[in-house]
């Protein structure tokens, strides 16, 4: 795959920034059933306990955490659909090299969707959750450096144009075409 230079990459930033803001859809499930293994599924289940079943979040634990067990707030990782279809050149099948489970056309920026927002989807709910989500030198072998810099830079951070990190809080089943529905805030405290 060839890799998109800078001015191309920020040719599309328009279109990023035109994502809907309450209700998107998801466009495209990826269970990682093993390190850098990919399928795409046309629905899974999420749950508290396991995120997306079938996916090695749980097994592969988190260096983030004490003794290495999987960090709950990074269960789940959702990218922009309209971030990787540029990446990826409109090529829907190279999406699933980005890494993560759901991908979304939703606008994922820091400004529409704080840490503690949840979204529906089918009949499930996640939260958004604090850590960023950053680009990482596989995603740049997999996209290029050009973007590897775009994700990362500070525009690119307030946009979360890598995605962003969520925890499953309500289980269900989710499937490719289902909304994506931002809930109402809910205060910390009742949570």
């Amino acid at each position: 795959m060839e890799h998109l230079g800078a001015e191309e990459l920020a040719a599309g930033l328009d279109a990023i920034r035109a994502a809907p803001a309450e209700v998107g859809s998801l466009e495209m499930l990826v269970r990682r059933p093993v390190v850098n293994g990919r399928e795409v599924v046309e629905e899974g289940l999420l749950t508290a306990d396991e995120g997306l079943v079938g996916d090695y979040w749980l097994a592969r634990g988190s260096e983030s955490t004490p003794g290495g067990a999987a960090d709950p707030d990074r269960q789940l990782t959702v990218m922009g659909s309209r971030v990787v279809d540029l990446l990826a050149a409109g090529d829907r099948a190279a999406w699933p090299r980005a890494g993560d489970q759901l991908y979304v056309d939703l606008d994922l920026s820091i400004a529409n969707l704080p840490a503690g927002t949840r979204l529906e989807i089918g009949s499930a709910v996640i939260e958004v959750t604090e850590p960023a989500h950053t680009g990482c030198s596989k995603f740049s072998a997999r996209f290029g450096r050009e973007a590897l810099r775009f994700v990362n830079s500070p525009e690119g951070r307030g946009l979360r144009l890598r995605g962003l990190n969520a925890r499953v809080v309500r289980p269900g089943t989710v499937r490719r075409g289902d909304a994506v529905c931002r809930l109402p805030s809910i205060p910390a405290d009742q949570r």
